[in-house]
């Protein structure tokens, strides 16, 4: 075994894990900024070497044999510690710090705070991606992540941060239009904001059920907890939202929780990023001010996880 790995160049390795996660040739050429031509040469000295095939070649295809599947999976793995390792050491705590999250939590309680690290790590800048869709931190040129789940992603280190939770806020001048809304029955005919299956939840919670009388239809529903907590500080209804989120808007004085019946949603919000990077000065740094922070913050100590 020993003799086979001493006889195989790196760059055939690279080239048949470019190939076998493209599933083309010719693709795999594209990204290396080689000809098709060389990587099929590199791709045959290989299995020349191994004395197998590892691609069915079709005419407008390549798909993996068996052995190229068990190659591929120790392949990409074996690059991808590479390439990390590789950045490691070339990163001295300068740089860029590249996270990503969602709208809500970016611009609710990351923002706000971001320029404490930014002060405490001068040499580390910092861009911020706020998208809702998941990504590849593995793949794509971003360093850590914020999002919601179990905390249990295959690569990836993952810390707990805080629960997703959500209870309803509104204004204070709503709340006194409507009476107080001194129980949480009387939230069902109340103007409200959000998807009816996330009240639905929040009323289970409260004890309250269908027989408690028909609720009337959310009023609007958002793609973020932004957008529908901007509608009820307009005075539209009151809104589901996670309050740890919003806390500066609830000690300001301009929202206020009718009810303090909250419920879960999910397991929470954690910090994750490829656990083969946990030593990069930069990740560590984040990580370590990141967790210090949720540690200090009084709200988050309001609302324990939710249990297992």
């Amino acid at each position: 075994m020993a003799d086979i790995l001493a006889s195989i160049p790196l760059s055939a390795i690279r080239v048949f894990e470019a190939a076998a996660r493209l599933g083309s040739f010719t693709r795999a050429a594209e990204e290396l900024g080689i000809t098709q031509a060389a990587v099929s040469w590199q791709v045959k000295a290989l299995e020349r070497r191994l004395d197998q095939p590892l691609f069915l070649r079709r005419p407008r295809e390549v798909t993996l044999t068996p052995a190229g599947e068990r190659l591929a999976r120790a392949a990409s793995e074996a690059m991808t510690a590479l390439r990390s390792a590789l950045s490691d050491l070339s990163e001295t705590g300068e740089g860029v710090l590249a996270i990503t999250t969602m709208h809500t939590v970016a611009n609710q309680w990351l923002a706000p705070r971001i320029g404490g690290f930014q002060i405490s790590h001068p040499k580390i800048a910092v861009r911020l991606d706020t998208s809702n869709a998941l990504i590849d931190l593995a793949r794509e040129n971003v360093d850590v992540a914020i999002r919601s789940g179990g905390g249990q992603w295959p690569g990836l280190a993952a810390h707990y941060l805080f629960p997703t939770v959500q209870t309803p806020l509104c204004t204070p001048e709503l709340l006194e239009s409507l009476g107080g809304l001194a129980r949480a029955e009387d939230l069902v005919d109340a103007p409200r904001i959000g998807a009816p299956q996330e009240w639905a939840v929040w009323f289970a919670a409260a004890g309250v059920g269908p027989s408690d009388g028909a609720a009337a239809a959310p009023r609007l529903a958002g793609d973020t907890q932004t957008l529908e907590i901007a509608s009820a500080l307009g005075g539209q209804g009151l809104a589901l939202a996670n309050p740890i989120l919003f806390s500066s808007e609830l000690r300001s004085g301009r929202l206020v929780m009718p009810s303090p019946v909250y419920a879960h949603y999910g397991s929470g919000y954690w910090l994750a990023y490829p656990s083969d990077r946990r030593r990069a000065p930069k990740i560590r740094a984040f990580r370590d001010w990141l967790l210090a922070c949720i540690a200090d913050d009084p709200m988050i100590r309001a609302y324990p996880p939710r249990e297992a």
